[in-house]
């Protein structure tokens, strides 16, 4: 068992999202989702016992709304953030009002989520904001500048916030996943019949997010970078 008593998930789905909310429920932790549609979300949500709450992430209003309604229940003290958007194609081709969208869901979205987040674990001294980031931001790849751009900007969110507030109490978490996440819709790839374990298996992501929020205060870290055993760096 935990000091921590409740979960927020924002961006879930049938992926890592709901290998946490398991995790979270099965050591007593209430669990909160989140999504821009809830209905996909039934089954997990009676498997959890856990709310279920509409809201878009490329909204400032929606996600205030949301940690209000989440406070009705009780303020949660972890907070996952993990949707992104992806907008590919060529600089001189790319839809401009596209890029602004998914920079609005990958990083403006965590910002405003991460400081409802700290507003409430800050005066508390206690709380964990987690990130789920991706191999793009740290390495930008040709066609991917938008993608590449929210995940840079959402790591640099994460490295500041770290150095803001770990010295509060609040533990800032973020995980590079370097790689396909294995979930129910979708398959595992494989590419060779020697590369097997080619997706990274969500459950055992989540139980990485676990080490960071359990890790003892003398040597927290701020980052973790995750990869399948085949996956070239």
């Amino acid at each position: 068992m935990t000091d921590f008593k409740k979960a927020l998930i924002i961006g879930a789905g049938a992926g890592l999202s709901a290998s946490l909310a398991r995790l979270f429920h099965a050591n007593g932790i209430a669990v909160a989702l989140a999504a821009r549609g809830t209905d996909d979300l039934a089954d997990l949500a009676a498997a959890t016992n856990a709310t279920t709450h509409q809201c878009d992430t490329s909204n400032r209003g929606e996600i205030v709304d949301l940690f209000t309604a989440v406070d009705q229940t009780g303020a949660p003290d972890i907070v996952v953030y993990n949707p992104s958007a992806r907008v590919g194609g060529p600089i001189t081709e790319i839809d401009g009002e596209a890029v602004e969208k998914a920079v609005q869901i990958t990083a403006l979205g965590a910002f405003h989520a991460a400081q409802e987040a700290a507003k409430r674990m800050q005066p508390q001294g206690h709380g964990a904001i987690l990130f789920t980031g991706a191999t793009a931001g740290v390495k930008a790849y040709a066609g991917s500048a938008a993608f590449a751009m929210g995940k840079f900007a959402l790591r640099a969110l994460a490295q500041s916030l770290a150095r803001e507030l770990h010295p509060k109490g609040v533990h800032v978490g973020h995980f590079i996943i370097d790689g396909g996440i294995r979930n129910p819709n979708r398959p595992e790839r494989m590419d060779a019949a020697d590369n097997p374990d080619s997706m990274l298996d969500p459950d055992a992501i989540a139980l990485e997010y676990w080490k960071l929020i359990t890790q003892a205060r003398s040597c927290w870290s701020w980052e973790v970078d995750l990869r399948p055993w085949v996956e070239k760096f």
